[in-house]
């Protein structure tokens, strides 16, 4: 048999045997006697010609020559086999019945002969497919355990930091918002983002905000109400009233109680000259007070109302006279008695003048607040006038 067919370990990883055949081996006596000299003794230990010294030079010794071994792979580099192979005979080495031909089991090995993986009719190719298990799916409506609930565990990791730890708290998410607040009103800041997205942004919005206000104070200009001029009539600042107002408010002229009482109209102008729209009055309300004594004689209301812009509008407040006394020698009494009663009974045949002032608190519609206003009357006539028989 070839020396390839072997396989036997080469002396060159180890300086001796390492196993030997007991039964086919001749145990020859050794001609080393135990006495003699180290360096007589023939080195059988190895048999690889890369340690042996008495072996001849590789350098000086043509690679023809007999005696000429080498470190490679050859018959001299092994040790000696148990036996010889192949092994003959046998139940293996029986004919199959398909071509007489006995088996070698070392030609799946060597690539000689016939293959012992093809004698009985195979055909191998060498691939080994790797069978996959194949999936079991489990079907809940056919199984009495009932559904399987699936639970995921998290892969473990590294311990949580402290930092992360705190994120996780109410008072680290809090932070954590107010921290993206001031990040945004950085970039804001710098231009690097809007308010509402990609709009408004820094020089978007001072641009919109100036327009804005620019806008606003246009249409606040016409659209603000002004509190009208008052103006009174200057013939006859005090009217009498009509009906049906007359009819609410006695006429009754009194010494004993001192006392007077009788309706009348404040016959006022307004200027709404300053007023682009329509002006409305949520309410005008007059008080009359005695410009000698400043005692209050008379009060009343107009109430709601609407007067056209960039006119000169009358109106008439319907005030009621009213005024209590002690006695008829009370001042502000003798004051207004003397200037409304009948002309027959002067001497002169004319009547002193009321002298009064007059206070207006007018609430506007659209304006905050009260508004107020007053003039002084000096030289009115008494918008009524007393019968002749009247004490």
């Amino acid at each position: 048999m070839d020396y390839d067919r072997k396989s036997a370990t080469s002396s060159f990883y180890g300086g001796r045997k390492t196993s030997i055949d007991a039964l086919h081996s001749d145990f020859p006596a050794s001609a080393v006697q135990y006495g003699q000299p180290h360096a007589e003794r023939a080195r059988h230990d190895s048999a690889s010609s890369f340690y042996n010294p008495n072996g001849p030079s590789r350098a000086s010794v043509d690679i023809s020559s007999p005696g000429y071994s080498t470190a490679g792979y050859n018959r001299k580099s092994y040790f000696p086999a148990g036996r010889q192979e192949p092994v003959k005979g046998g139940y293996d080495e029986e004919t199959t019945g398909l071509n007489d031909e006995p088996f070698d089991i070392y030609a799946d090995f060597n690539n000689q002969g016939p293959r012992y993986s093809t004698v009985l009719g195979h055909q191998d190719s060498g691939y080994r497919p790797v069978s996959s298990p194949a999936l079991k799916m489990n079907d809940e409506g056919s199984s009495n355990a009932g559904p399987v609930e699936m639970v995921t565990v998290p892969a473990l990791g590294p311990e949580w930091k402290a930092s992360e730890l705190r994120d996780m708290t109410k008072s680290g998410r809090k932070e954590a918002k107010r921290e993206q607040r001031a990040e945004k009103w950085k970039q804001w800041k710098r231009g690097e983002r809007g308010l509402c997205g990609r709009y408004f942004t820094r020089k978007f919005t001072a641009w919109f905000l100036f327009v804005l206000v620019c806008a606003t104070a246009i249409i606040l200009a016409f659209t603000i109400p002004r509190v009208p001029a008052f103006a009174f009539n200057s013939d006859t600042p005090l009217t009498t009233a009509t009906e049906p107002f007359n009819k609410s408010v006695p006429f009754i002229f009194s010494r004993a109680p001192a006392n007077f009482s009788f309706p009348s109209f404040a016959d006022l102008q307004l200027d709404t000259g300053s007023n682009f729209l329509p002006l409305t009055f949520n309410n005008i309300h007059a008080d009359i007070f005695d410009l000698v004594t400043a005692r209050q004689v008379a009060q009343g209301d107009l109430g709601h109302m609407t007067v056209p812009a960039k006119k000169f509008p009358r109106i008439q407040i319907p005030m009621n006279f009213t005024y209590i006394a002690t006695n008829d020698t009370d001042q502000t009494w003798v004051n207004w008695y003397n200037a409304c009663r009948n002309k027959a009974a002067s001497a002169t045949g004319t009547r002193p003048p009321i002298q009064f002032r007059l206070v207006l608190d007018v609430k506007i519609a659209g304006l905050v607040g009260h508004h107020f206003a007053s003039t002084q009357v000096t030289d009115a006539p008494c918008p009524v006038e007393l019968p002749l028989n009247s004490v």
